[in-house]
């Protein structure tokens, strides 16, 4: 695995989501109930994004699926997003791309349907727009296996779209793979000595595109 960015931490461990949940139930029950609401969340998130600073992906991917969760309660403002979690705390596009990687896929629960069985204590239990993301990272970076498992689950996409409002933050990821993957394969300079076109720049990690005049007035 390549070495992360500078705002991405080494991975230390990778705890399972049946470890995540149990601590997080447990911080989330240490809290007081007299703070407001935003509080609470915020001192949560705080405490996860502080577990995965030091280096376990585990909650780097609980932290991820709340920012998408407070994403869709503001309807898309991520600047409101960023006020509840806290200033530098938004798991952008960095931060999902490095632990996708790093998330075996043999150990991703995936129930079929009528199946009553639980996960095993070691899986990873992700919704299903994190799955697509994990599988597309792993494609990405030449997994057959992962490739084939993501156009099977692309072929269900359209039909699940209305119904999962999380499907919106995949299509995202996938957007931004695609312009930074274009970035790092941009042209160098021309022989001639003129500068090259500059690359297309990736959206601001959690920041939604502006829009033109025309467009706006439209």
């Amino acid at each position: 695995m390549s070495t992360p960015p500078p705002s991405v931490p080494d991975q230390k461990e990778f705890s399972p989501t049946m470890r995540v949940d149990v601590l997080v139930s447990d911080w989330k029950a240490a809290l007081s109930p007299e703070l407001p609401e935003e509080e609470r969340e915020r001192e949560l998130y705080g405490q996860a994004w502080e577990a995965y600073l030091a280096g376990d992906y585990g909650f780097g991917l609980w932290c991820w699926h709340e920012c998408d969760r407070l994403t869709n309660n503001f309807n898309g403002n991520i600047r409101e997003v960023t006020r509840v979690v806290g200033p530098g705390r938004y798991f952008g596009f960095s931060h999902r791309r490095v632990v996708a990687l790093a998330v075996p896929i043999e150990r991703i629960y995936r129930p079929r349907k009528g199946d009553m069985s639980t996960p095993r204590t070691d899986a990873f239990v992700l919704p299903h727009y994190q799955v697509l993301c994990v599988y597309l990272a792993h494609a990405q970076a030449g997994d057959p296996k992962a490739k084939a498992l993501l156009e099977i689950a692309l072929g269900e996409l359209e039909d699940r779209r209305r119904a999962d409002a999380f499907l919106k933050h995949f299509e995202t990821f996938r957007d931004l793979y695609a312009r930074t993957t274009a970035s790092s394969s941009a042209p160098a300079a021309p022989a001639s000595g003129l500068p090259a076109a500059p690359p297309p720049t990736p959206a601001a990690e959690g920041t939604p595109p502006k829009r033109g005049r025309r467009a706006a007035a439209k």
